[in-house]
Parts: C-alpha cells; structure tokens; sequence
C-alpha cells in the first residue's frame, strides 16, 4: 500500500511538472494577457502557486527557513514583490503583475526540487504535526501539503488552462 509520502511525492512532482509544461512555450504577453471579467492572468496564477508552496513548504513547515524566492533572487529576476504571494492582493494589483515565464519557469523548477527534498526527507512523525495555518485553522503538516500546495495549485492550473484555452491554445496536461 501507498503510503502518505509517496502520495504527497507523486502529487506535488505532478503539479509542478504540470504548472512547467503549462509555461513552456509561452510568451510574455501570453503568460500575461488578461482574460475579461474578474480573473487574473496565467502569469498571475503561476506565480501564485510557487510561492504560496514555496512559503508552505519552507517559512511554515520549516520554521521560518528562508525561502527560494528569497534565498535565491527571485524576487529581483521577476521584479515582484519579495514579500507576499497575491494572497489578499486587490484585484486591480493582481492584474497590474506581470512576469517573465523563464525565470518563473526556473523558479517553478527550483520550488519542485526544494520541495521534493523536504517531504522526502522530513521524518513521518512530522508530518503528523499540527500546524496553524491561517484562515484555515489546525492541521497536520501532511494535510497542509496535500490542501494547501496541491490541492490549491491543481485549482490554479485549471484556471491557467482554462486561459490558454481563451487564447486559442490547448491544454498543457
């Protein structure tokens, strides 16, 4: 039988391989076209999802370790903000952001690698640890893992996809 780990291994290398494919052969102005109505672009929602698993996984899970788009430059490669993730940013912000996809394409990369090694490497008991995790209350870091990185990112890329598909191009899974 499978256990949590290898779940939690096979979800988030398929998400970030997934949100990879998603980027790869976009453009900038692809990446950043702004569909009508109330929603933000691909870039947007890419960025989103690596560094809310980026913050998961590290600053959270790991007591406050430094995260990859701090550590490494990200933040200054992307001209984005090095505090935040677009949780709770006004709408008219989300919109306003704008990425480049290969320096999101590497940090997508790096978060995966960074994130593998820790749930590969982090001791069950851990992972049974209950962590706070605000607005959704106390959960085991596992279930964190599985809710708010995979979960949350699979709901982002339906949305990536579902742009790719208002621009004319097919989807990446």
């Amino acid at each position: 039988m499978t256990g949590i780990r290898e779940m939690l291994i096979d979800g988030i290398e398929q998400l970030n391989d997934w949100f990879d494919d998603a980027l790869k052969g976009l453009t900038d102005e692809q990446a950043n076209w702004l569909p009508p109505g109330k929603t933000v672009s691909i870039g947007f929602n890419a960025w989103h999802t690596l560094r809310t698993q980026d913050d998961i996984v590290n600053f959270v899970l790991q007591g406050r370790k430094p995260t990859v788009w701090m550590s490494e430059g990200f933040a200054e490669r992307l001209g984005l903000p090095p505090v935040g993730q677009g949780t709770g940013m006004s709408l008219e912000d989300a919109r306003a952001l704008r990425v480049s996809v290969e320096p999101l394409r590497e940090y997508c990369q790096r978060v995966k690698a960074v994130t593998l090694e820790f749930v590969k490497n982090v001791p069950q008991e851990e992972l049974e640890q209950v962590q706070q995790i605000r607005p959704l209350g106390e959960m085991p870091k596992w279930k964190v893992l599985r809710q708010v990185v995979m979960t949350h990112g699979f709901m982002h890329l339906g949305e990536v996809n579902t742009i790719k598909g208002a621009q004319g191009m097919g989807f990446s899974i």
